[in-house]
């Protein structure tokens, strides 16, 4: 086993990323009890929303009132998901300090999300990146489809690479890689983070694993080991991809904490407190938990 880092700060990705995917259209008050209910977990980084087209994803079309409501805590950040200037702009007008902008690296993929190569997805950041610079935003930089693709299926490591090392010296301060389809398994998850670390520093690096073929916490495990001390997660398990059928959720935030406190490895956060708002979420989805964690702790509970 390789030399495992001391702490991991959880991104999660619940509130966006999760409830994107949420075929019924989820309350304002319920997403901003969510994010309340997160940041009293002892979570740091909370993904908040997604300033994208509510034509696009009608689910966040309440970006700028879940925002402006949620009770935002000192020590804790909320990025928020933007796909070009308009979206910046929407997001700045609410106050948000944190933003993320995302491709792919898969060039069928990113055609079918948002109709535009690598290239032009990544010139439309550009103005993006220079405005939160002059502005002392922070911008985190996804890339999906990372091994492997849905439309083209194997993905070359060579450009999930490239993506990274421009996104990087664009000005993003972390790279977040993502699995979108859940196929990867430990030994390409780990080749790939190796293949990204030697030319983007490893503490600007985190690991974004879905579950479709139940890897995720392996994949996870194995990137730890590589040195990545930072990874995504959505509570419950929340999400999936509209643009890549039959992909699950991500990893349970639950999960991965239980996994990482099992190995001496600090987060800072209140697992019960974080089971009990997935339990909570679950409930308010009409459905069970996706936290094989979260669903043994309500067991024992019982």
């Amino acid at each position: 086993m390789g030399h495992l880092p001391a702490a991991v700060r959880i991104v999660e990705v619940g509130p966006r990323d999760g409830l994107q995917n949420e075929k019924h259209i989820v309350a304002t008050a319920d997403k901003v009890e969510l994010i309340n209910r997160l940041s009293a977990t002892g979570l740091r980084s909370i993904e908040a929303t997604s300033f994208v087209s509510p034509k696009w994803v009608p689910q966040l079309a309440d970006a700028a009132e879940v925002f402006s409501t949620i009770e935002r805590r000192p020590g804790v950040s909320y990025p928020v998901l933007v796909p070009n200037e308009a979206g910046y702009e929407r997001a700045r007008a609410v106050g948000a300090d944190e933003i993320a902008v995302f491709t792919a690296a898969s060039e069928a993929f990113n055609r079918r999300n948002i109709n535009a190569s690598i290239d032009e997805s990544l010139r439309r950041f550009e103005p993006v990146l220079a405005r939160a610079r002059e502005d002392g935003v922070r911008v985190r930089g996804y890339v999906s489809t990372v091994l492997g693709c849905p439309y083209q299926g194997e993905v070359p490591v060579a450009e999930v690479v490239r993506v990274s090392r421009v996104l990087h010296q664009m000005g993003c301060h972390e790279i977040s890689l993502g699995d979108t389809i859940g196929t990867g398994t430990p030994r390409a998850a780990r080749a790939m983070l190796r293949a990204v670390a030697a030319e983007v520093p490893m503490q600007a690096l985190a690991v974004h694993f879905h579950d479709t073929w139940g890897q995720a916490l392996a994949n996870i495990l194995a990137c730890l080991e590589e040195g990545v001390a930072v990874v995504d997660a959505a509570v419950a398990g929340t999400g999936g991809c509209p643009y890549a059928r039959g992909a699950s959720g991500n990893v349970a935030t639950e999960d991965v904490v239980y996994m990482l406190h099992g190995m001496g490895i600090q987060t800072g956060i209140d697992l019960p407190a974080l089971a009990a708002t997935g339990h909570w979420l679950a409930a308010r989805l009409g459905r069970e938990s996706g936290s094989r964690a979260g669903r043994a702790m309500a067991a024992d509970a019982d």
